[in-house]
C-alpha cells in the first residue's frame, strides 16, 4: 500500500511557507501533509524538530527535503517511521560530511551564491541578487517577498555532520534542477548518483518547489507509491 503521509522540510534562508503550492497539490490527491519549521540554528536541532513531526504521524512517512533540508532529512531520515526520502535540489551528505564539506567541492568557476559575510553567527543572501540566484523562475513580486522575509541561517548548521546517512538504508528519489545557481546541477548529479536515488530533472531554478510545485509533487507521489 502506498504511503499517504508526507513531511516537507525547508532549507536555509526560507521557512516552511514556501511549500504551500506543493502542499496543495498533494492534499488534493488525498495525502496527509505536514510541514517542518526548522530553526536552522544547528543540524542536530533541525533533525530533532523534523523527528518530532515524523513521530507525530501514525503511519510511515515520505520525508522530503529542499536544499539544506536534504542534509536534515539525511540525518532525521534514520527514524524508523521514515519509508522513503525525496531530495529536491538538495544537499545529500554522507556519514561524517556536512553542508560545508559539500560546498567546498563545488566548482569555483560557476555561479556563486550571493551569501553575505556572517553577522553574529548568521548568514543571509544579498537581497538585490536573491531573485537571480535563488528564484530566477519565480514571479518578481513573490521573489521580492522571499528576499525580504529571509530567515537568518546559523553558520553552525552548515558545519553539522551526518552521524549515519539515511539514504544508505532507505530508498531515495532526487529532483535535479538544471538551471540552479545555488547548488550546481553537476553537484546535484554527483550527490544523487552516489545515493543510488531514482533521479528526475526539471528545467528550474533552486526554488523549483515554488515555481513548479506540480513537478515536486509528482516525484513525491512516485516515492509514496513505491513504498
Amino acid at each position: 500500500m502506498a504511503s499517504k503521509n508526507v513531511v516537507l522540510v525547508h532549507g536555509g534562508f526560507v521557512d516552511g511557507s514556501g511549500w504551500e503550492g506543493v502542499y496543495s497539490e498533494l492534499k488534493q490527491d488525498g495525502y496527509t501533509v505536514s510541514i517542518v519549521q526548522n530553526p536552522t540554528l544547528s543540524l542536530q536541532g533541525d533533525s530533532d524538530a523534523t523527528k518530532r513531526i515524523i513521530d507525530a504521524q501514525g503511519e510511515p512517512v515520505v520525508l522530503v527535503g529542499h536544499s539544506y533540508g536534504g542534509a536534515v532529512i539525511t540525518e532525521a531520515g534514520n527514524d524508523p517511521n521514515v519509508a522513503a526520502l525525496v531530495y529536491i535540489a538538495a544537499f545529500a551528505p554522507d556519514k561524517g560530511e556536512s553542508v560545508n564539506t559539500l560546498i567546498d567541492g563545488f566548482p569555483k568557476d560557476g555561479p556563486q551564491p550571493p551569501i553575505l559575510p556572517p553577522r553574529d553567527g548568521f548568514l543571509l543572501l544579498d537581497r538585490e541578487k536573491f531573485h537571480d540566484s535563488f528564484a530566477a523562475d519565480v514571479d518578481t513580486e513573490v521573489a521580492a517577498f522571499m528576499a525580504d522575509s529571509q530567515v537568518p541561517w546559523g553558520v553552525d548548521a552548515l558545519g553539522g555532520t551526518i552521524s549515519e546517512a539515511a539514504w544508505a538504508s532507505k530508498p531515495s528519489w532526487y529532483l535535479i534542477t538544471t538551471d540552479d545557481r545555488m547548488i550546481p546541477p553537476q553537484a546535484q548529479r554527483e550527490m544523487s548518483g552516489r545515493t543510488g536515488a531514482t533521479v528526475e530533472e526539471a528545467a528550474a531554478s533552486h526554488s523549483v518547489y515554488v515555481s513548479q510545485p506540480g513537478a515536486v509533487a509528482d516525484i513525491v507521489k512516485k516515492a509514496a507509491a513505491a513504498t
